[in-house]
């Protein structure tokens, strides 16, 4: 269980944003599987990054195995409409709260 914090370019438009986050949901399904998704909309940061003064942001929790994001990783690196990204994985306990996993994970039996 993971989770993805996706930053686009606040120079773009909302339905641009939109799309580069679809690419991404995209990317992220042919290796995992996308829970939930929250577009965030256009935000102000507490800091100038790469020049810029605003993002839109986007949060996705997902299922995937380790290492099986690196691919989407690499992309959101280079993608130029993408001005910053992390992914953390969730630990089991914070997993479950969320409803991300059962009560009782398939490995324990």
């Amino acid at each position: 269980m993971y989770e993805l914090m996706v930053i686009c370019d606040g120079d773009l438009e909302n339905a641009e944003a939109r799309k580069a986050m679809d690419d991404v949901q995209g990317r992220i399904s042919e290796v995992g599987e996308v829970a939930s998704f929250d577009f965030w909309g256009l935000r102000d940061f507490a800091y100038e990054i790469n020049h810029k003064s605003r993002g839109y942001y986007s949060v996705i929790e997902l299922r995937a195995e380790p290492g099986a994001m690196d691919p989407v990783e690499r992309h959101l690196r280079i993608a130029d409409d993408i001005v910053r990204h992390k992914l953390i994985r969730l630990p089991d306990d914070e997993a479950r709260r969320r409803g991300l996993l059962e009560a009782e994970s398939a490995h324990n039996h």
